[in-house]
């Protein structure tokens, strides 16, 4: 599928991190983005400097999500590619202290992380498989979901980020074959220790020590790289059914 000028794309957490690097990535194509973010001060100021539109929205909620979406095809027509970069970390073990995990934090990590994906993708594919065509081989769009290397190598304290990641990587090829009749693509990435808002927040050492990790380049990802890999399965049909791992050959430790 050619990224040109004019495509729509949505993308879910498009106002920071992976999001924000995916979206200005795809805009820098021509292509209009469309910004799904809860946190309106940066998903305004980041679709401002793209030309882009925000879409205020709870992952969660599907009404939230219909009407986020409506707003995005208003203004730009139906999207033919769908990102989703929202998500959360939270950190707790099994059993803590004597303490059983958070039962509602573990629940909420998977309505982030899993059913948010799972709705956008849901409504978003509806969408494109009533749109015309884009070339000969019948493509409609392609739909990208961001899983994470802690879906395989989950450590210590990361029981609800890993379960919610392990079912991105779970449903990405049966939904591939689900659309696959609608000529709509379904990808995953999952990568590894990359330069997001959060690890900006960690002191510099702890940010070397932690990109030091990676065997090459023995460094942070950089966002720019994760949303170069979007445009490549984009622009990559034969790329469908599968998760791609970005993580510079760094396999997790148990803690």
């Amino acid at each position: 599928m050619e990224l040109k000028q004019g495509m729509a794309a949505v993308v879910t957490g498009g106002g920071s991190g992976l999001g924000e690097a995916t979206a200005r990535a795809l805009a820098g194509k021509g292509v209009k983005v469309a910004i799904f973010d809860r946190n309106a001060k940066t998903g305004e100021a980041v679709a401002a400097e793209i030309g882009g539109v925000f879409c205020e929205t709870d992952v969660t909620d599907n009404d939230s999500m219909v009407a986020a979406f409506d707003k995005a095809r208003a203004a730009h027509g139906q999207e033919r590619v769908l990102v989703s970069c929202a998500g959360i970390a939270p950190g707790a073990k099994t059993v803590s202290k004597g303490q059983p995990h958070d039962a509602q934090l573990f629940r909420t990590a998977l309505d982030v992380n899993l059913f948010g994906v799972f709705l956008a993708s849901s409504l978003s594919a509806a969408g494109m498989s009533e749109a015309d065509p884009l070339n000969d081989d019948g493509e409609r769009g392609v739909i990208i979901n961001t899983a994470s290397i802690a879906a395989f190598d989950g450590q210590m304290g990361q029981i609800a980020y890993a379960a919610s990641k392990a079912g991105i990587v779970g449903m990405t090829l049966p939904m591939a074959r689900d659309l696959s009749r609608s000529g709509v693509r379904v990808m995953a990435i999952a990568p590894g220790l990359f330069m997001t808002p959060m690890m900006k927040g960690l002191p510099q050492e702890v940010q070397d020590s932690l990109g030091g990790q990676t065997p090459f380049p023995p460094r942070l990802g950089d966002p720019a790289e994760f949303a170069a890999l979007v445009c490549s399965i984009c622009e990559n049909a034969m790329m469908n059914g599968e998760v791609i791992r970005l993580d510079g050959a760094i396999r997790m430790a148990a803690r």
